[in-house]
């Protein structure tokens, strides 16, 4: 057998003593796919002490974690350490420049930095691999790159972040508050201490941008995402959907345009009968549609050590291999530069839901807003008094363009009768 790839790893968290347990357990079955055995041979952390279920003592250890692009006898560097800059760019750019293949899990570096180290990679005549970044075990990556490599895509969509769909499936099942639910899954470990990059959508977006230049052959566009959170969804959005036959999911939705490239993070109302309403947990799905393959679903675990790790050794048995190829499915001059697509013209169907005083001439104040606007109303709901004297009303619009909506919000946002911002979510249509 060939001689070993020889790894360097950064980072001993959850995701770092995952990927060492699947190259232990699955010695055998990797050297045998990879055509060469796959070895450790150092790593680095922030602590060297630390029990990490796994014996780290055989490695050698390298203090300074940007050291190791440049530690001997090292081919392939996996970063695990997260963030956008700092200590995992620096190793992301020495490696590379070092002639080293480079994996990492890294979607908010990938994000902001990602058409930079895949050109150098290019440049370098190495690999620049990030399979776990996107959905966890999921193959989505190499599914899009490969597999739908001769397709024309013109849509990709989908639940993208665990802790969000935890928290909307769970206050669905349980019919309990955000902040409830919230509290629940930090103490269960689903959420951070600090949530807001994963309820607030961030997260989804940095996998979003990721997904559309894949699909697309377009530059990384992370700054045209438009990005709304769950933060203000309540138990209440979730009952109202659930009347209406719909689902509250929080989905990240791409598409190449005329007028260039639309990408939106935002909590939808999906239907019943879409797959993805039926995406629970801290599941996660993608779908994507090509003019010859029809339409993909890519579904699975989207985070954790097993499915997350499982995704970083699936690249290092590619570049084992020898399969390098272009980061984002084609060189980086091959990239095109599209402008953000206007959502403004997009036309579809919306939920709103205000919460009002409960008085007299709130209804009609809201039709009148609505009917200036040119929004033609589908339904409208009217709930009872809540403990705090509010009211709470729910209107679904009939199909119309985005703008016109957000007219008749603007036309009621210095209103005296609404008692807090009004929710806007859009209807996921087929």
């Amino acid at each position: 057998m060939a001689e070993p790839l020889r790894i360097a790893l950064a980072g001993l968290g959850t995701v770092g003593g995952g990927v060492i347990r699947v190259l232990d357990e699955n010695r055998d079955l990797i050297a045998r796919r990879a055509g060469r055995p796959i070895e450790v041979v150092a790593v680095s952390a922030r602590d060297r002490s630390k029990d990490r279920g796994v014996d780290v003592s055989r490695f050698a250890w390298v203090d300074d974690t940007a050291a190791l692009a440049d530690h001997d006898g090292v081919d392939t560097v996996v970063e695990l350490v997260g963030g956008a800059d700092g200590p995992a760019l620096t190793l992301a750019r020495r490696s590379l420049a070092a002639g080293r293949s480079f994996v990492t899990a890294n979607k908010a570096m990938i994000a902001h930095h990602g058409l930079e180290l895949a050109g150098a990679a290019e440049a370098g005549g190495v690999a620049f691999k990030y399979e776990a970044a996107v959905a966890g075990g999921i193959p989505v990556i190499k599914g899009l790159r490969e597999g739908a490599a001769a397709n024309q895509l013109s849509r990709i969509y989908g639940i993208l972040n665990g802790t969000c769909n935890y928290i909307l499936t769970t206050m669905e099942r349980e019919g309990r508050d955000f902040a409830e639910v919230l509290a629940e899954a930090q103490a269960l470990g689903y959420a951070e201490a600090d949530p807001s990059f994963d309820i607030d959508g961030v997260d989804a977006a940095h996998k979003l941008s990721i997904l559309a230049s894949l699909a697309f052959g377009s530059r990384l566009a992370f700054g045209g995402v438009a990005i709304t959170g769950i933060r203000h969804v309540i138990a209440a959005d979730i009952a109202e959907a659930a009347a209406l036959g719909y689902r509250i999911r929080l989905v990240g939705i791409g598409e190449a345009t005329e007028q260039g490239l639309f990408q939106r993070i935002h909590p939808y109302l999906v239907p019943v009968d879409h797959p993805l309403a039926h995406v629970s947990g801290s599941l996660n799905a993608v779908v994507a549609e090509g003019n010859f393959v029809g339409r993909l679903l890519f579904q699975g675990r989207g985070a954790g050590d097993g499915p997350t790790a499982s995704a970083v050794v699936a690249d290092l048995i590619d570049i084992a291999r020898g399969e390098y190829g272009p980061a984002f499915a084609m060189p980086v001059a091959a990239l095109s530069e599209q402008p953000a697509a206007d959502a403004g013209g997009r036309v579809g169907k919306a939920y709103l839901r205000f919460i009002v005083q409960d008085r007299p001439g709130v209804l009609a104040e809201i039709a009148a807003a609505t009917r200036d606007a040119n929004v033609s109303i589908e339904s409208l709901i009217q709930r009872g008094k809540r403990p705090d004297g509010s009211a709470i009303v729910a209107i679904v619009t009939h199909a119309g363009p985005e703008r016109a909506v957000a007219e008749a919000l603007a036309r009621l946002s210095d209103s005296p009768s609404l008692t807090g911002a009004p929710m806007l979510m859009h209807i996921l249509e087929e």
